[in-house]
């Protein structure tokens, strides 16, 4: 292949790994979507919408809360449709699809690992009467602004914890473990041809800017889609084990009242209940995924590696953009220092 070609096509499988910012072109459009005047747009478009929806709901349902919990969730979909769009999330979401599709059969030692605890703690809980006293008071706007909170708590929990994991992607790179790390990918050439050019690696492999950020954000989507799983099957748990264990009278007894039918099988309270303590669930997942170095040895570090390894092959992706501005060949734009870094 040519040189256009070969980059060409190594851009191609970055985006394939979910590190669309490693491309030149694509971080800059990231980068203009960045702009302060855009994201000042963003933030007044996502109030405006966000307290005209939040108003409107609260005035058919009769429901503060529920208006405040539409209102935030308007001004939270403005924004993830944005950054979708605008800065090329989307990409990242589907390689997290790809890699949850591909790797089904992780789930099963995934939930079974960090269920064992969870379970003693949590149904304890489910079959204690106040938390579905406190359930019950928790109506939709509530309890969506509950499962929010949750969701906020790990996603920051796991943002704080997360660039750990990036420490070790600027090591030491020599020559043998460029050619390793290129090897099945279209810049294997390439990294050959540094390897007997005798080039010095390590300044170009450190990884700043939105291509670090790249990374870690791939890392958050990969581990939220396996908190996301969890949260989902203690969901179903739940509601099997409501079903069979939890008499309609008994509910009745602890709540003062009856209960109330969304379906032939399934009752408002216990869709609440089920629903708080798998939000809850998937909270107490998104600490125990990064704090326990088993789990992590077993699920993370497959994900870490695919990651380090493409850190790597960028270092042939540079170089090969460099040489051919300096040979006078056709390049998008060689950014090294100033698009993203």
């Amino acid at each position: 292949m040519t040189p256009a070609q070969t980059r060409s096509a190594a851009e191609a499988w970055f985006i394939d790994q979910g590190l669309p910012y490693f491309v030149d072109s694509l971080r800059t459009q990231a980068l203009a979507g960045l702009r302060r005047g855009r994201l000042l747009a963003l933030l007044v478009l996502s109030l405006a919408l966000g307290t005209t929806v939040g108003l409107i709901g609260a005035r058919a349902s009769g429901e503060v809360s529920l208006g405040i919990s539409a209102g935030i969730s308007t001004g939270v979909i403005v924004v993830s449709a944005y950054g979708l769009l605008a800065l090329k999330a989307w990409l990242w979401f589907g390689w997290a699809a790809r890699e949850t599709l591909s790797s089904l059969e992780l789930v099963v030692p995934l939930v079974t690992r960090a269920l064992p605890m969870l379970l003693l703690f949590v149904t304890f809980l489910f079959i204690n009467a106040e938390v579905w006293q406190v359930a019950d008071t928790l109506d939709g706007g509530v309890m969506w602004a509950a499962v929010l909170l949750f969701a906020g708590i790990a996603v920051l929990f796991l943002l704080s914890r997360l660039p750990e994991e990036l420490d070790d992607f600027d090591g030491e790179l020599d020559a043998d473990r460029l050619v390793r790390a290129c090897a099945g990918t279209p810049l294997a050439e390439t990294a050959k041809e540094m390897a007997d050019d005798d080039q010095e690696l390590q300044t170009q492999a450190a990884v700043t800017g939105l291509q670090r950020a790249n990374l870690m954000l791939v890392l958050l989507v990969a581990q939220m889609t396996q908190v996301m799983l969890l949260a989902l099957a203690m969901f179903a748990f739940f509601i099997a084990f409501g079903l069979v264990a939890m008499d309609d009278t008994v509910v009745e007894g602890w709540l003062g009242h009856e209960v109330e039918p969304v379906t032939w099988l399934v009752h408002r309270e216990l869709i609440q209940v089920a629903t708080f303590l798998a939000a809850f669930s998937g909270l107490y997942f998104a600490v125990y995924a990064v704090t326990d170095e088993t789990y992590r040895r077993q699920f993370f570090t497959s994900i870490t590696d695919e990651l380090q390894r493409a850190v790597s092959v960028r270092v042939a992706y540079r170089w090969l953009a460099d040489r051919d501005t300096l040979t006078g060949g056709t390049t998008q734009q060689s950014d090294t220092t100033s698009a993203g870094e």
